[in-house]
């Protein structure tokens, strides 16, 4: 069984790394990603604090999860008239 050996944001690429024990590697474009699940600038900056901040749990939620219900639940829309 391959072993994540590492995981981390290339910000030149502007891709999500990983490299396993096997050779392997993963490169997630995230622009792509943004492209398909992030429906508004709050959606995106969500992301955004993912990619930077947890790399390794933006991936799994790629590969392994529902994207588009986790920017659903954590997304905090401002409310009309309270600026």
């Amino acid at each position: 069984m391959k072993t994540l050996l590492s995981c981390e944001f290339n910000i030149d690429a502007g891709c999500v790394d990983l490299q396993y024990s096997d050779g392997g590697m993963i490169s997630m474009n995230c622009t792509a990603v943004e492209n398909e699940v992030a429906n508004s600038r709050f959606q995106r900056s969500e992301r955004d604090w993912l990619i930077y901040n947890d790399p390794l749990s933006y991936a799994e939620l790629i590969l392994n999860g529902d994207p588009e219900e986790y920017l659903r639940t954590v997304t905090e829309l401002p409310q009309p008239g309270l600026d």
